[in-house]
């Protein structure tokens, strides 16, 4: 990785041996034979033609943490990983933050992993919509920017859980007509399916009246699971209850320090990254190669194009 170490952790902090060892017991990691478990996992990647073999142990590990160390549930997320960036490329080529579509306006959305971790070793994520409206093109120049942030973290982070805390203000009526429903579609299926995250808590803050509707929707395809680890907040003391504020941003009330500076310090981040993402864009998957057609772009939707309901772990 182009970063230094101690640059790294500027932006995400690592674990602490305490929070490591509750992390080992949730992600069932046993230290005495995840060596082994590794070793299958790179020689199973070695034997499917059309996935690459790049990843280095690191990034291998968060995929087995992510499954809990089951070799099957490793395989078919480390397919589904490599699948989407061919799949959907328009999220995983161009990646030069410097272009001008990625040069969002900060007021318009921001996604942002907050550096500090819960107690629980959870990895607090917030997104905003200050200016409460956006344009058609942001929607997939925003996606880019999640998905190259998670790609990052990939290869740094330690079987760390997340915690999402979504500000809906931008949820309105007037901003339906500037939705691409097939980008947030290809986004959802990359963010949920694809990536080594378990999402363990999202928190809704300045929710509009849209947003119930907005639930209802995506519950057509999201797994209950997850819905059930939905909370909206009709304030932020409501938030705080659930949050110390040591662990939030100075915007959402907490003690943690100004979210643009964190803001700040991701996009410094996906600059230092500018060569890296570049030589990442050949790794996804050949389709020609595949032997077993079945987990292909079409395969990631349902029938006729409709959206899947999707898994959450």
């Amino acid at each position: 990785m182009p970063l230094r170490e101690r640059e790294i952790k500027m932006i995400l902090v690592p674990p602490t041996a305490e929070q490591q060892s509750l992390l080992r017991k949730l992600n069932n990691e046993d230290i005495a034979s995840r060596d082994r478990d590794l070793e299958a996992i790179k020689q199973w990647l070695k034997q499917e033609p059309h996935l690459p073999d790049a990843l280095d142990d690191d990034a291998l590990l968060n995929f087995l943490r992510w499954g809990k160390f089951s070799l099957e549930k490793t395989k078919k997320r480390l397919d589904k990983y490599f699948t989407v960036r061919n799949a959907f490329s328009d999220f995983y080529t161009r990646r030069d933050i410097t272009r001008p579509e990625l040069q969002l306006d900060p007021q318009s959305f921001t996604w942002t992993p907050l550096p500090v971790l819960s107690p629980e070793g959870r990895r607090i994520c917030v997104a905003t919509s200050p200016r409460c409206d956006f344009h058609a093109e942001d929607t997939i120049s925003f996606a880019k920017i999640v998905v190259m942030m998670a790609d990052i973290r990939v290869y740094v982070e330690e079987g760390v859980h997340d915690v999402y805390i979504l500000d809906a203000s931008a949820v309105l009526l007037k901003n339906l007509p500037n939705v691409s429903i097939s980008t947030i579609k290809s986004f959802l299926i990359c963010a949920l399916e694809a990536y080594p995250v378990r999402i363990k808590e999202l928190h809704i803050i300045n929710a509009t009246p849209l947003v119930s509707a907005v639930m209802k929707w995506a519950a057509r395809f999201v797994k209950d699971k997850l819905m059930k680890r939905v909370k909206i907040h009709d304030s932020l003391e409501s938030l705080h209850e659930c949050f110390s504020k040591d662990l939030l941003p100075e915007e959402l009330g907490g003690t943690a320090g100004k979210l643009a500076h964190f803001r700040k310090q991701w996009m410094s981040t996906l600059e230092e990254y500018m060569e890296w993402f570049i030589e990442k864009e050949d790794l996804k998957a050949d389709e020609s190669k595949r032997v077993e057609k079945d987990v292909t772009c079409g395969g990631l939707y349902g029938v006729d194009g409709t959206f899947k309901r999707l898994t959450i772990d």
